[in-house]
């Protein structure tokens, strides 16, 4: 998934009590640094606040300040080091902004100010997402819309936003697409560029999404449309950052169109914007880019070194559904070197580093990946293991794709087994059609190990055994599930049943129970 490709927001106005001119000059300070961090200058931002804030490891010094300001102190503190760890690649930080930004939302949820409560779980949200825990940043941002009053804001909008963020990054993509759709008009209507640009960057990525598992052209070009409108707007906003952030959009756009000249072009350019920001962080986010466009151009030297110096970077910071993704894009470039070993190990490490993040289903892409690219070479009972894992790990997902693709390992580990393992006895184990003992009734199988091969044979039995076998072999690595050994054999849940209720009746006590559904209570009896 794209983690890469998105911009957060950060605007919201500055409140606090008149307190003489200490209070004042505090209040002008965290304006300052709202619209240095509005620009993505989070060194600057920090700056502003100067003698507040000795240092990233430390807590600002708010003790004698009113309690609304210094929730305002510490909200940004949070917002700065958030942006400097992500940044800079900098461990600890995130954790550091959570702490800060979660005291903040106290005190402002202890003063009744309602906005600045919800500004403060916005941040906080973007900070679970960063860290790949989808899950606590979707609830934190629904419960930060549901104290909002009804009509629009910039605030409703930054919430709206940046649930849609969470729910791309999850892979479900109807959900963003359907949230965006609803809120389009909101946001054609707010003067805010930032917004705007946020608003027209994320369509166009979930567009993109859409426009490839569902082969949908319109949608492409769509997504176009929606990432020059996003640049138009963050140029307007002055924020080079989400400019360049774009360029590297438009790459990962033109690397689906196989246009790699010209997606190698945009990811020049957003590097050199990066560069100048000194963005750590975002320039190990367009080498990945760059990466899967050598690897679609068949350049796996060049993939496996611009992916291995993101890897580098990410393994020096917080966020490490990014380093899943670089490390999964490092194993396949590995792979196709011939270098198994080091793919498998570099594959294990991106499972690893999605469950420490909690993003499940980066942690199931990874294995998915890692059992296309090395079923050659990885044995029978890892590629189990790796299909079960990426089946456990990408059950929520609403991606056709990654149906599509766990069908076809399905029958890649299927294939393995037969080629590997399966003698012809293996074949025959399962008695004909219609038998409810375990004895095999009819005409014996014909044996091809005697000098008369054809002996005895029938089509008909041969085929009706191999077909039980495969199913066999299905219902046990799908652990008795009918729906799971479906998909394997690229048929339907109901086309299996049938079968196994007709032809195949020895079977059913390899599935696991039928579950009949309740009635619901909501109908009337």
């Amino acid at each position: 998934m794209d983690l890469k490709e998105t911009a957060s927001l950060t605007v919201s106005p500055v409140i606090g009590k008149s307190g003489g001119p200490r209070t004042e000059d505090l209040l002008r300070r965290c304006q300052s640094a709202r619209k240095l961090e509005e620009e993505g200058n989070y060194e600057g931002a920090r700056d502003v606040l100067g003698d507040l804030w000795a240092g990233l490891d430390q807590r600002p010094d708010v003790g004698d300040l009113d309690e609304a300001i210094q929730a305002e102190v510490l909200l940004h503190s949070g917002i700065i080091a958030a942006g400097i760890g992500r940044t800079r690649q900098l461990e600890g930080l995130q954790e550091t902004a959570k702490d800060l930004i979660s005291e903040s939302a106290r005190l402002f949820d202890r003063l009744t100010l309602t906005d600045k409560l919800v500004e403060a779980q916005i941040h906080l949200a973007l900070c679970y997402w960063r860290e790949g825990a989808l899950d606590e940043a979707r609830v934190t941002l629904r419960e930060a819309l549901a104290k909002l009053p009804e009509g629009s804001s910039d605030l409703k909008l930054k919430a709206v936003a940046n649930l849609a963020i969470v729910e791309r990054t999850a892979n479900r993509y109807r959900d963003a697409f359907q949230i965006q759709t609803e809120a389009a008009e909101l946001f054609e209507q707010s003067s805010n560029h930032l917004l705007r640009g946020s608003f027209h960057n994320e369509f166009g990525l979930v567009l993109r999404k859409l426009g490839n598992t569902e082969r949908r052209p319109d949608y492409i070009d769509r997504a176009f449309i929606e990432f020059t409108a996003a640049s138009y707007h963050w140029e307007r906003a002055g924020n080079a950052g989400f400019v360049a952030l774009v360029e590297n959009n438009l790459g990962l756009l033109l690397l689906d169109a196989k246009k790699f000249v010209e997606a190698h072009q945009h990811l020049n350019r957003a590097r050199a914007l990066f560069g100048k920001l000194r963005d750590k962080g975002s320039i190990a986010q367009v080498d990945e880019t760059r990466a899967r466009v050598f690897l679609a151009e068949q350049h796996y030297t060049q993939a496996e070194i611009a992916a291995r110096g993101s890897v580098r970077i990410f393994d020096e910071g917080d966020e490490k559904s990014l380093l899943a993704e670089a490390l999964t894009t490092h194993g396949t470039a590995l792979a196709r070197l011939g270098r198994y070993g080091r793919a498998a190990g570099q594959f294990q490490r991106a499972i690893g580093a999605a469950r420490q993040a909690g993003a499940i289903e980066l942690g199931g892409i990874a294995s998915l990946t890692m059992l296309e690219e090395l079923s050659t070479s990885l044995p029978l009972p890892t590629m189990r293991e790796s299909y079960q894992n990426a089946e456990s790990f990408l059950a929520q997902t609403k991606d056709a794709e990654i149906d599509q693709r766990l069908a076809r390992c399905a029958r890649i580990i299927l294939r393995a087994e037969h080629e590997r393992g399966a003698t012809r006895n293996d074949l025959t184990n399962v008695p004909p059609a219609n038998n409810q003992s375990n004895e095999v009734t009819g005409p014996a199988p014909a044996d091809f190990g005697t000098t008369e091969p054809w002996k005895g044979c029938e089509l008909e039995v041969e085929v009706l055994n191999y077909e039980g076998q495969l199913i066999k072999r299905a219902l046990e690595t799908a652990n008795g599930s009918v729906t799971r050994a479906a998909r394997m054999l690229g048929i339907t849940h109901q086309g299996l049943a049938f079968i196994l209720n007709g032809r195949h009746k020895t079977l059913l006590n390899v599935r696991t129970p039928v579950k009949h559904r309740r009635r619901s209570i909501l109908r009337a009896r």
